[in-house]
């Protein structure tokens, strides 16, 4: 298995991986993505860029087993920064946290004996947060047609379903996302709030992985607002609540959070700012990137992994430091 995986990876990655171990030591590099569904259905879903490949994701555990990358919680790897411990490390969070964060990831990463951090948006569990765009998925995966407005539009194949959610999610996506899910779910008969639970975590769900010593919970808003946008006490109140509500709820102490979108754009150095005076230790981004010893604790990069990252090869890209260095030089942050 070892070997196959090697090959896998590509004769050019891991040389350039065992010539980065050299030139930059020991260094953390953590991952995030948000869902993770089946090979079976990978052909048809509507949103696939949104999702990890879970038979992927289970190879790519192994190989990092086998290239002996620790799997540590959010804590563990803020420890090693603050330490400068010797040995390479991996962290990987799940962002929102729906029902297959339950279902499919948890029971992965049992499978691995490697631990998981979720960075839960407390909305969901509580249900006051509309998963518009996962309900318009659901419509889309599971109907051969659906109306919109006045058009019908009919979803035979896989690719007619990924032009169709492309489309209506980016006519939607705005302040008014919910009104017009609202009237999409009227026109088609759906049950919003039997789809909500469809694919939302529970607090019972939750409660079960908190106390279980291989997941780390984490917040992640309220509402999953962009922090940057909001003034700061409505920004302060996301970070406060969120928190508040997972340790009322679960009988935990969050002290990880991570920023919903988390580019350059959506959460900056008052954000960050906000998040140590909010109580928590550490606070992620989105930005590509390694860590190091010495790195600040609030404005962590991670490194997301969906739908367009299923080779071994990508992801050394990512283990060697090489895309966050690309983002930069291209201004993508």
């Amino acid at each position: 298995m070892k070997v196959l995986l090697f090959a896998t990876a590509s004769a050019l990655a891991l040389p350039f991986a065992k010539a980065t171990d050299r030139a930059l030591g020991p260094r953390g590099c953590l991952f995030t993505f948000h869902r993770a569904a089946p090979s079976a259905l990978w052909e048809e879903l509507p949103n696939r860029n949104f999702y990890i490949d879970v038979a992927f994701l289970d190879k790519f555990l192994t190989y990092l087993a086998a290239q002996s990358w620790d799997v540590v919680t959010m804590s563990e790897a803020q420890r090693r920064m603050s330490s400068g411990d010797r040995g390479n490390y991996v962290n990987f969070s799940i962002d929102d946290c729906y029902r297959d964060t339950f279902e499919v990831v948890a029971p992965l990463f049992r499978k691995h004996q490697v631990p998981l951090t979720l960075f839960v948006t407390t909305g969901i569990p509580d249900g006051t947060l509309s998963l518009w765009s996962s309900g318009l998925e659901d419509a889309l995966l599971n109907r051969d047609l659906v109306r919109v407005g006045d058009e019908t539009v009919v979803l035979d194949s896989g690719e007619a379903r990924r032009a169709a959610y492309r489309r209506i999610a980016a006519s939607w996506d705005g302040l008014e996302a919910d009104k017009h899910y609202a009237a999409f779910c009227a026109a088609n008969g759906i049950d919003i709030e039997a789809v909500h639970w469809k694919h939302a975590i529970s607090w019972e769900m939750l409660a079960e992985l908190a106390h279980d010593p291989l997941f780390e919970i984490g917040a992640h808003t309220v509402t999953h607002a962009r922090i940057s946008s909001l003034d700061p006490e409505a920004a302060m109140a996301e970070l406060e609540q969120s928190r508040s509500r997972l340790n009322e709820r679960l009988g935990i102490r969050v002290e990880h959070f991570a920023f919903p979108y988390g580019r350059a754009v959506d959460c900056g150095p008052r954000d960050f700012e906000l998040a140590q005076r909010a109580g928590f230790r550490s606070a992620a981004t989105t930005r590509k990137g390694l860590v190091r010893r010495g790195r600040d604790a609030f404005s962590l990069p991670r490194n997301t992994i969906n739908g367009g990252h299923r080779s071994l090869a990508a992801m050394e890209m990512h283990l060697m430091g090489f895309t966050g260095t690309a983002a930069r030089v291209l201004g993508r942050v």
